[in-house]
């Protein structure tokens, strides 16, 4: 099955400050503010979305397609991700920006400064997946995953258009989206991903109930957080998945993406809905068990193994297969 990922790629600068940022602002001089932080740790994590979805699909053996807008500084990522079995072929290179940057500065109290450069990637707007559909002989199924909000609305008539299958993760856009916006990026698609609390503020903001919106998705996923995830639809009783075992929480960050790229990877195995979300938590875990996005590490074995671990005996059988273990 071939998929394509369309979102953002960034990289993360994290620092960590050992002491309070409150103690170093004065309030009568807000309006004058100047501040500087000596850190004492820097990490520098690659990011992004479409990067990190991508990447977990290439762990667990895909090929998929990443498009999305890029710096000329993106050199090392872009090895970094072909290693990973990630085919970015089809990159847009800027000529004037840099690749986004997150940059934020955390304090022993978890209080956050931060700072978003979307540089090249408030070019993926000019991105035409036409011609990409053409020279890769179609996909069976488009990622739009959170991105230059006009490159989503893009991409997602563009796939309509072409009659490809998409899927729609809006999550981190709906902020700044509005309602007729959202409609536009949801009204079609085969698969739409969001946690609890995106999906509220989804129905929220479109007046959508829940019944409105699965009248235009045709199967929703929604993450639950440690109560796992459920898979709605009109068409079959609403399907629920627990969570895989984990052996520690580090961070957070990106599992999500981690989940949303075990799913779609296992959508390309044909396997059975629930067992696509099994397989996306457990990559969620891994995830979570890492510092980072794109830092976990696992063998085709090594997954098997910690996935019967948490789920039967059947969907492990169907997993083995997925993953070529004999």
């Amino acid at each position: 099955m071939k998929i394509a990922v369309t979102g953002s790629v960034a990289t993360d600068y994290m620092m960590s400050f050992p002491g309070k940022i409150a103690d170093s602002i004065v309030v009568d001089s807000l309006e004058k503010i100047s501040l500087s932080f000596l850190v004492n740790n820097l990490e520098v994590r690659r990011g992004g979305t479409g990067a990190n979805i991508s990447f977990g699909m290439g762990v667990l053996g895909g090929s998929p397609v990443l498009i999305a807008a890029v710096g000329e500084d993106f050199t090392d990522y872009n090895s970094w991700l072909t290693r990973h079995g990630v085919d970015t072929s089809e990159l847009y290179v800027s000529q004037t920006q840099l690749t986004a940057r997150f940059t934020v500065t955390t304090d022993e109290s978890h209080n956050q400064i931060a700072s978003f450069y979307p540089g090249a990637m408030s070019e993926a707007r000019n991105i035409e997946l036409g011609p990409i559909f053409k020279s890769k002989n179609g996909f069976d199924l488009v990622l739009i995953a959170p991105d230059d909000p006009e490159a989503m609305l893009r991409h997602t008539e563009e796939c309509r258009q072409h009659k490809i299958p998409f899927a729609a993760d809006i999550s981190q856009t709906l902020a700044s989206l509005d309602g007729e916006s959202i409609r536009n990026l949801l009204v079609g698609a085969k698969y739409s991903f969001l946690n609890e609390y995106e999906m509220a503020l989804a129905m929220q903001k479109t007046g959508w109930s829940k019944r409105d919106f699965l009248d235009n998705v045709e199967i929703c996923i929604t993450t639950l957080g440690s109560k796992g995830a459920q898979i709605e639809s009109h068409s079959f009783a609403t399907i629920t998945v627990g969570v895989a075992k984990e052996r520690s929480k580090i961070d957070p960050t990106g599992i999500g993406d981690a989940f949303r790229a075990g799913f779609l990877s296992a959508i390309g195995w044909g396997l059975e809905l629930k067992v696509c979300a099994e397989v996306g938590s457990m990559v969620a875990t891994y995830c979570l068990e890492t510092q980072g996005g794109q830092e976990y590490r696992f063998t085709r074995e090594q997954f098997l193994e910690r996935f019967a671990e948490s789920y039967s005996d059947t969907s492990t059988q169907l997993v083995a297969k997925g993953l070529s273990i004999s």
